[in-house]
């Protein structure tokens, strides 16, 4: 979801409990388009987050603090020198605008009390961290945007400091009911559409919530309604707009099994929810009131914590993303070499299919050949194998016996590629099968440390080569545990290199093995301490072999399970490849948001 005026609202008045009449205490840029502020406030210390990304722009509160560069860049020494040890008197928010104005007091060099402002836009790319002064004059600014960038506006030092109206949208907070049909109305687009393109700070979600509320299809147009139902509307807009000026808000997650789906400073009836359990919720959220709908949901305490939360989920997946790029293309160009290499293999194995003809040739020819004439093209034989009459074609030059001799040797030639070639198909095969696993442990990492893992096995396996360095990389990756509602341990790999060890070193003879039918994925481990294992504690291992799979996300996902005795790893087979012979199956779908996952 986009980060929408009223979620900059709720924010703003988190800032503004928490913050007002505290001492901005340090001051840091830990990235180009980052701040850090540690504040002391009346309720304690605080570390405000802020970041102009244009690809997360991002303000809330953390715990958290973040490295910064030996040098402060020049922004950060600035605020170093005019606002260090200042005091913030006020947080506001222009209308619904995506801005928070920070408003900041502080000593001059004569000791005089100076006022100063710290505005925060976030505006996707167009986000921008700006310094003014008590006439919003610009000081400076995390970026400068010159008159070559935007023919709107400058942001420059020495500029004066406004915000830009180039969508013409009206104040939703103020707006009077008159305005808001003729609005609608003067719009040809679907009523949800209208909505959040007519009126500051709102996004599609929150359009598509207040006509859910109002019981209308954002699908029609303002000009299908009826005046009562245009004012219907108004009023449910209204009482939306009356929860924001009260600051009642209510932030919340919804969540498409673990991955999160949406935010919002209050809760979606159109996304419905269901509570998801307590073991799964993070610090600061509390329990959902509601029935089993569509998505999971989780409320917070404070809408910091919900941005965190969804943004650390978010923000980790992609810099993981980011990260594994090269070992991605390792991988798919490994992966692409040995697709083709298999087709070209199958091909040629294609032709060695009519080999056995030309041994019946060779045969034949010897035992009727000796009737030949002298220089025939070809024989008429009985063929004894199938009890019907070929024609055998042959070179008028040479004699039956070396006509004989020649199938032979066209017979031997095919055999033996047939041979060689049916090796090297089983070896590429299981580097297909292999390469394929690896990018499944990718799309599966969820920090450093696993990357590392999969770049030692690739190196390992001859994909990446080694870099002679004297720093040794440490390897810090540990399987996934999880724990089932009876009580089980459950164990997943990550990788190959933990598959192995978790199946063949961690694992005891009568634990429960699982793994996906057919397809790249985890090994997982069921430890039974010697118990016989409840049926729900099989689907729910069963579940997570599915999860952790290239078959993540399918409705039925087919089951591999066995005693893990009876899985045997084959001399000089690779990472995580393994067979079994006496298996069970079952059938399951990949959920596991209601499965605990332990934090070790």
């Amino acid at each position: 979801m986009a980060f929408d005026g009223i979620t900059v609202a709720a924010v703003a008045k988190e800032l503004g409990d928490t913050l007002t009449g505290g001492r901005i205490t340090k001051i840091a840029q830990p990235e180009t388009d980052e701040l850090l502020l540690t504040i002391k406030a009346p309720g304690g210390a605080y570390r405000l987050y802020i970041s102009a990304s244009a690809s997360l722009p991002l303000i809330y509160l953390t715990d958290e603090n973040k490295p910064s560069p030996m040098t402060a860049p020049n922004f950060c020494m600035l605020l170093r020198k005019h606002i260090g040890n200042g005091r913030i008197t006020g947080v506001s928010q222009p209308g619904l605008e995506r801005i928070i104005q920070l408003d900041i007091e502080h000593l001059d060099e004569l000791g005089d009390l100076c006022k100063k402002k710290l505005i925060i836009e976030i505006m996707g790319k167009h986000s921008n961290i700006i310094f003014c002064d008590d006439k919003d004059r610009i000081i400076d600014s995390i970026k400068h945007v010159n008159a070559q960038m935007s023919s709107v506006r400058e942001v420059l030092p020495g500029r004066e400091y406004f915000i830009p109206d180039t969508m013409a949208k009206r104040d939703p907070l103020t707006v009077a009911r008159e305005d808001f049909i003729r609005a609608l109305k003067d719009k040809p687009s679907s009523l949800g559409k209208a909505v959040y393109t007519s009126f500051t700070g709102i996004s599609p979600v929150v359009a598509e919530e207040i006509c859910s509320l109002a019981g209308l299809e954002s699908g029609m147009t303002a000009r299908d309604l009826s005046e009562d139902m245009l004012s219907h509307l108004y009023r449910q807009f209204s009482y939306y707009m009356e929860n924001i000026k009260l600051g009642s808000f209510c932030p919340t997650i919804y969540y498409d099994k673990n991955t999160p789906k949406e935010f919002c400073a209050f809760p979606l009836s159109h996304f419905g929810g269901r509570t998801l359990p307590d073991n799964t919720l993070p610090p600061g959220a509390c329990k959902e009131q509601g029935a089993a709908l569509r998505y999971g949901s989780k409320e917070f305490e404070s809408i910091s914590q919900a941005l965190k939360t969804y943004y650390a989920t978010k923000n980790t997946l992609t810099r993981i993303r980011q990260k594994s790029t090269d070992l991605r293309h390792v991988v798919q160009t490994a992966l692409e070499r040995s697709r083709k290499k298999y087709d070209l293999q199958s091909g040629q194995l294609k032709d060695t299919r009519n080999r056995d003809k030309y041994k019946v040739y060779g045969e034949l020819i010897n035992i009727y050949g000796y009737s030949l004439p002298a220089g025939s093209k070809e024989l008429t034989a009985l063929n004894y194998y199938t009890d019907q009459e070929i024609t055998i074609p042959l070179d008028p030059t040479m004699t039956p016996q070396e006509n004989s001799q020649k199938y032979f040797a066209k017979y031997n030639k095919q055999k033996r590629t047939f041979e060689a070639l049916s090796e090297l198909i089983r070896e590429t095969a299981d580097d297909i099968q292999y390469l394929e696993s690896i990018g499944n442990a990718l799309d599966i990492a969820m920090n450093e440390a696993d990357l590392a893992q999969i770049k030692e096995e690739l190196t390992q396996s001859g994909y990446v080569r080694r870099k002679f360095t004297k720093k040794k990389v440490k390897l810090t990756s540990r399987p996934m545990h999880y724990i089932s509602s009876d009580g089980y341990h459950m164990y997943v790999g990550k990788n190959n290199l933990q598959n192995d060890e978790l199946t063949f070193s961690f694992a005891a003879g009568n634990d429960w093995w699982f793994h996906a039918k057919g397809a790249p994925g985890s090994h997982v481990i069921v430890k039974t301490g010697g118990d016989e294992l409840p049926d729900r504690t099989f689907e729910e291992a069963g579940r997570l072999a599915a999860y952790y799979s290239k078959n993540r996300g399918n409705d039925k996902v087919e089951i591999d399970y066995v005693e893990k005795k009876h899985v045997k790893k084959p001399n000089g087979a690779k990472p995580g490849f393994v067979i079994y012979y006496t298996n069970y199956s079952l059938v399951i779908d990949s959920d596991i948001s209601d499965i605990e996952n332990v934090q070790d």
